[in-house]
C-alpha cells in the first residue's frame, strides 16, 4: 500500500479513538474528550522537546537550546488556549455526564506526572497512584532517577566557566528542587556579565511562568465548572490544584530579581 497523508498519520486510529459513553451522547462529551487527548499529546511533544533541550544545554549548544526553549514556550501558549475552548461547556452540559467518568481523573495523567518530575517536582509518593505492572510505572521510575532539567542547566553553567558547588552538580536528583544562595550569587554574576546566558535565564523564567499560568487557568476553568464540588475518581478538585498555584520550578531565577 502507497503511503497516504491518512495511514502515515494513523488517522483511522485516531479519530476512532474518541469513544463517548453517555447516551446520546451528551453533544459536548465529545469535546472534553478530544481537548483531554489533545492535551496528552501535547504532554508527549513537550517531554520530546525537554529531552532534546537538557542534551543541548549539557552538549553547550546554546542556539538549540534557546529554539527549544522558544518551541516549548509556544506550546505552552497553546495549550493554555485550549481551555478558553474548554470553558464554552457550561456546568450544567460536563454534569450531563460527568457521572460517566466514574473513577477517571486528570489526576492520573501519568504523562503530565512525568512533565513534573522533568521539571524537578519529585515526590516518591505520587508513584502509589500507578501499579507496579504499568508501563506508565517504569517510565515515572526511569524521570524520578533522572537528572532534572534544572540540574542539566547547572551543568551548562559550569561548562560555561562558572564555579558551580561539587556538591549540587552531584546531588541526588530523586529530591526536589531547593533554593540555593551560591547559585543565586552565580546568576546575578550571569546577569551583568553574559547577555547569551541571560537569555536562557530568560527564557527559563518565561518557561517557569508559563508552567504557572496553565495551572492557574486550569484551576479557575475546574472552578466554574465544579465549584468546590470533589474532583472525579474521589481527587480534592479545586482545594488540591490551589496548592499547587505560584510555585516556581526554579526558585533561584525567581530569588534573584530583587539584587539586581
Amino acid at each position: 500500500m502507497p503511503l497516504t497523508y491518512s495511514n502515515y498519520l494513523k488517522l483511522d486510529q485516531v479519530l476512532s479513538a474518541q469513544q463517548p459513553l453517555s447516551e446520546g451522547p451528551e453533544h459536548d462529551e465529545l469535546l472534553f474528550i478530544i481537548i483531554h487527548q489533545v492535551y496528552e499529546l501535547w504532554f508527549k511533544q513537550v517531554l520530546h522537546e525537554l529531552d532534546y533541550l537538557q542534551q543541548k544545554l549539557e552538549a553547550n549548544d546554546t542556539p538549540r537550546a534557546l529554539r527549544t526553549l522558544r518551541r516549548i514556550l509556544t506550546i505552552l501558549k497553546t495549550m493554555v488556549a485550549q481551555i478558553d475552548i474548554l470553558e464554552t461547556m457550561t456546568p450544567l452540559e460536563f454534569l450531563s455526564f460527568r457521572h460517566r467518568l466514574e473513577s477517571a481523573s486528570g489526576f492520573q495523567s501519568h504523562q503530565f506526572r512525568e512533565l513534573e518530575f522533568v521539571l524537578g517536582h519529585k515526590r516518591r509518593a505520587v508513584l502509589v497512584y500507578y501499579p507496579e505492572e504499568m508501563p506508565a510505572r517504569r517510565r515515572l521510575e526511569q524521570r524520578y532517577q533522572q537528572p532534572s532539567l534544572w540540574d542539566s542547566f547547572l551543568r551548562y553553567l559550569a561548562a560555561n566557566g562558572y564555579p558551580i558547588p561539587p556538591e549540587l552538580l552531584g546531588r541526588d536528583v530523586s529530591q526536589p528542587i531547593q533554593p540555593s544562595p551560591e547559585i543565586q550569587q552565580i546568576l546575578i554574576e550571569v546577569y551583568r556579565s553574559n547577555p547569551a546566558l541571560t537569555q536562557v535565564c530568560e527564557n527559563m523564567v518565561d518557561f517557569d511562568e508559563g508552567i504557572q499560568e496553565w495551572r492557574y487557568r486550569h484551576v479557575k476553568m475546574v472552578e466554574r465548572t465544579i465549584g468546590t464540588k470533589p474532583g472525579t475518581g474521589g481527587s480534592a478538585g479545586v482545594g488540591y490544584l490551589q496548592t499547587t498555584l505560584l510555585k516556581p520550578l526554579f526558585p533561584d531565577l525567581w530569588a534573584i530579581r530583587t539584587e539586581l
